[in-house]
């Protein structure tokens, strides 16, 4: 019995030994199979290697122009909600509704109607720039001209070629480009300084660098707009409140609502930088912003020696198990 135990606890022992074994990996063998396949190693990755070297010659230099802006005021008023705080409560008992308090935040407001799909399709309708946004191909930085692909452009013509299928058509719509021109707009905000920066990408640094110009000029245009619109509409009720008033006090208040509003149309009138201020004007750019060619070459290689490494060991596992 107390042999038979011996027996076991020796067998067991030996079976543990030979699991632990079993598991543990063997860098000279994995060596000596990296070793065996080293030629199928270079190949592999030679050939991703070039493969990366052509793609990144391929590819176009694209450039990227910003302009560094502040807000023309930090914080600004929109409307009648500017006064219901001072004013509210009186205004009420003449039957005037001026909403609730607070105040708007006219630089956050500004950057989301710059990135909204209204403003993006009117931008490009109104400065025309489909064809360097949807058709480009290269730029000539001698003659400082945009080649358009024939398969999607005819410049002479004015006629776009491109093959797509139901429901698009052959000239882009306002949502594929506006899903284009979001990929090159970047907009960017300090929290700390309060600082605004607007890029755009395109090949052609001329073009990044009009776009950026238009798109601060137009957004300054719309906000501005937009809220002397605001302010007649309002002067306008007021000035019908006060024909249906006689309470001298109600009357001094509704005085000055209209006051306010008229400030604000003279305001945005007088200013032509009426949200953003012109910090650092955009530049037309002499470098290229990407790609970056040297960190696709050196990726690509690395992926090639891995790609290779791990074909060689799985042929070579596969191959054993087959012959177990």
């Amino acid at each position: 019995m107390v042999h038979d135990l011996k027996n076991t606890r020796h067998l067991n022992e030996n079976s543990s030994t030979y699991v632990v074994s079993d598991d543990e990996v063997n860098l000279t063998e994995l060596f000596q199979i990296l070793w065996k396949g080293k030629w199928l190693i270079i190949l592999i990755t030679g050939m991703v290697s070039i493969a990366s070297v052509f793609y990144a010659l391929n590819q176009p230099n694209i450039y990227k122009s910003e302009v560094l802006l502040t807000a023309a005021e930090q914080e600004q008023s929109g409307g009648l909600s500017a006064l219901a705080g001072q004013f509210g409560g009186i205004a009420s008992l003449a039957g005037v509704n001026l909403g609730s308090s607070g105040t708007v935040n006219k630089t956050q407001l500004a950057l989301e109607v710059l990135k909204s799909r209204q403003f993006t399709s009117n931008f490009i309708q109104k400065h025309n720039i489909l064809p360097d946004l949807m058709a480009n191909k290269s730029w000539d930085p001698v003659n400082n001209i945009i080649k358009y692909d024939p398969e999607i452009y005819n410049k002479k013509e004015d006629l776009w070629l491109r093959k797509v299928q139901a429901p698009l058509k052959a000239k882009p719509s306002m949502q594929e480009a506006y899903k284009q021109f979001s990929n090159l707009l970047s907009t960017d905000m300090n929290k700390e300084s309060g600082m605004i920066t607007i890029s755009i990408e395109h090949m052609s640094p001329v073009i990044a660098q009009r776009w950026v110009n238009w798109l601060v000029e137009d957004i300054n245009a719309v906000m501005k707009s937009r809220d002397v619109q605001e302010a007649n509409k309002s002067s306008e009720f007021l000035t019908r409140q006060l024909g249906q008033t006689k309470v001298a006090d109600i009357r001094s208040v509704l005085y000055k609502l209209i006051e306010e509003q008229t400030k604000t149309i003279m305001f945005a009138s007088v200013r032509d930088e009426y949200v953003f201020k012109t910090i650092d004007p955009a530049l037309v750019p002499e470098q290229k912003f990407k790609p970056k060619r040297a960190l696709i070459c050196i990726l690509g290689f690395l992926f090639g020696g891995v790609l290779g490494v791990a074909i060689v060991l799985v042929r070579h596992f596969l191959k054993k198990s087959n012959e177990l």
